[in-house]
């Protein structure tokens, strides 16, 4: 076999347009989702202390930031809610007149190409923070699904184009699939986060969010950082109940998941480049500790490289800007 001096590898790094040429993976913006945090009330936005950049706002407030977003080209938002009022069953979260159906109204109107899909989980709406029904201390998993399926139907019926369940209750994707097709929304995709792990890097969310529990944590219900072949048989089993998108988070520490994932299945996969994750580049790259930018492409290069389909990061307008600029 042929090899050095005649097998040069180098020759193709030599210059951008050569690297260019020949580069194996690229992130677009058409990849991207950008999570929103929306609080109910009038007149209000606030800087994410532990998120710099990134704000929780009312929905008279959203106009601006959809537009900047459509601008951008990002082609969907992930929308988050903060209710006023909690209580012990998240019954905020099943309004028709909900934080999340607000937002869903005013988003159409700004931007109506722009894809709106929704998060959902009761853990922004209960007064405990946890992701469902607790009873004796425990949260219910069958007593949780209808909720969620309530849930569902709200965003579907406000406009939204995704339902996302991420409270990782068994059977979950089935409830809401037979609701949605029950109730005229048959055409309405489930994006299902499959493999949701236990993970570190939700501090920043939980802030954000306003949806740290009160007792205990959520490690009965999300996944066990160490296992993947637990993770493919969750996809496995979304899949089976109808989710049409299947997601792994969190991505950084998980790119490993990712591929395990992609290499058995051929649904479209998103993976979730989460807060801590974020947080962790803006501290360093504030502190002059390594270049933003270039952390920023390397980190999604390495999601997309993993085999990830869509990419949902808080640095999507960022990442858009950089794109814009190539």
């Amino acid at each position: 076999m042929a090899g050095f001096p005649n097998v040069r590898l180098r020759r193709l790094r030599r210059t951008e347009a050569l690297r260019a040429l020949v580069r194996e993976n690229r992130v677009e913006v058409g990849d991207l989702i950008y999570p929103l945090f929306v609080v109910e009330g009038k007149g209000l936005k606030e800087e994410i202390t532990s998120m710099p950049g990134i704000f929780r706002g009312s929905p008279d407030r959203l106009s601006p930031e959809i537009e900047d977003i459509a601008s951008l080209k990002i082609p969907a938002v992930l929308l988050f809610g903060i209710p006023e009022k909690k209580d012990e069953t998240g019954s905020s979260a099943c309004q028709p007149d909900g934080v999340i159906p607000q937002a869903i109204r005013v988003i159409k109107s700004a931007a109506p190409e722009l894809m709106v899909i929704t998060d959902v989980c009761l853990c922004e709406y209960t007064s405990h923070g946890h992701c469902g029904v607790v009873n004796d201390g425990q949260v219910d998993n069958d007593r949780t699904l209808p909720l969620l399926a309530t849930m569902a139907l709200s965003h579907a019926a406000a406009g939204a184009d995704i339902v996302a369940p991420s409270d990782m209750m068994d059977g979950r994707v089935k409830v809401i699939r037979e609701a949605l097709d029950g109730k005229g929304f048959p055409h309405i995709p489930i994006m299902s986060y499959a493999a949701k792990y236990a993970s570190a890097f939700y501090g920043p969310f939980r802030e954000a969010a306003e949806s740290t529990p009160r007792f205990g944590d959520r490690r009965g219900y999300q996944m066990d950082p160490p296992n993947v072949r637990e993770a493919l048989r969750e996809v496995e089993q979304d899949i089976k109940e109808g989710a049409d998108i299947v997601m792994v988070k969190p991505a950084l520490a998980y790119l490993d998941v990712i591929r395990q994932v992609r290499n058995v299945c051929n649904y479209p996969l998103a993976a979730y480049n989460v807060s801590g994750e974020y947080a962790m580049v803006k501290a360093a790259a504030g502190r002059g500790w390594l270049d933003e930018k270039r952390a920023v492409t390397e980190i999604l290069t390495a999601i997309k490289r993993a085999g990830a389909d869509i990419i949902i990061t808080y640095h999507a307008k960022q990442m858009a800007r950089w794109l814009q600029e190539e």
